[in-house]
């Protein structure tokens, strides 16, 4: 892999990572459980040149005594500098476009920047009842936040309360060592607090045309070096707090194929 990859970025963001190297567990730490499985295609790829791959997410998280998971409050995600993630003559959409919108309304607005879409659910607790189950739609959009490039997640849910959560994830770059793309963020209350997503399950990956050329979001090669044609890489090493919880963190390996 080479350059600046985006593999996996979004399984932070929902806090359903590992403590230790891995490609999928179940992690515990105090009374929370945080399921975390990942994976792109297609995982054979040019070792010399990127190609398009499409990355998917699944995961959840839950609590041993069955009480309502906390909320993720903060996150910073350091990405492998091998891979590309390439965004000249996609369209950009920005924070304030998504904010109050339904996945219909956001989708009008922001469109053609859109790279990504899935669905959550989310454990909502009112009134002092027990959690309610909400399910809703994500979508991914390519953007940029106070003249800044970021990812956008923009999270709708319709039952028992509608709201809307749009997290946008910072991008900055480092020009040395084995990470080089940061993101950053702070997460946004789910209805007034009330709420935490439990349950993600996400493709990211589009495809354009710019000056006469296709396009990839997101694209990899498979750096085995001399003849070998497998080989393991650590794309990921994340940081993320839960409210009134330590700090989680995690280191993410994955193997690619030379083909």
């Amino acid at each position: 892999m080479r350059r600046r990859p985006l593999i996996f970025v979004l399984a932070a963001l929902l806090a359903l990572a590992v403590s230790t190297v891995a490609w999928a567990t179940v992690e515990k730490q105090g009374n929370v459980l945080v399921h975390f499985e990942a994976g792109f295609s297609p995982q054979a790829l040019p070792r010399e040149r990127p190609a398009p791959i499409e990355v998917t997410i699944k995961g959840a998280v839950s609590t041993t005594d069955g009480t309502h998971p906390p909320p993720l409050d903060t996150l910073e995600i350091e990405l492998n500098r091998n891979g590309q993630l390439y965004t000249k003559g996609l369209p950009a959409c920005s924070p304030s476009l998504l904010q109050s919108t339904s996945t219909s309304q956001a989708k009008v607005r922001c469109g053609p920047a859109l790279v990504g879409h899935g669905n959550f659910k989310a454990d909502i607790a009112l009134g002092g009842n027990n959690p309610v189950t909400a399910t809703g739609e994500i979508l991914a959009f390519n953007g940029r936040r106070a003249g800044k490039p970021a990812l956008l997640l923009h999270f709708f849910g319709a039952a028992p309360a509608r709201f809307t959560l749009v997290v946008p994830l910072l991008i900055a770059r480092r020009a040395t060592g084995t990470f080089g793309t940061v993101l950053r963020t702070r997460i946004p209350k789910l209805v007034n607090g009330f709420g935490s997503i439990t349950q993600i399950d996400l493709s990211l990956g589009h495809r354009w045309s710019f000056h006469g050329k296709r396009r990839s979001y997101l694209s990899a090669a498979c750096r085995a070096p001399g003849n070998f044609t497998q080989i393991p890489f650590t794309f990921a090493r994340a940081r993320f707090r839960f409210d009134g919880q330590p700090a989680i963190r995690a280191t993410l390996l994955k193997f690619c194929r030379v083909r």
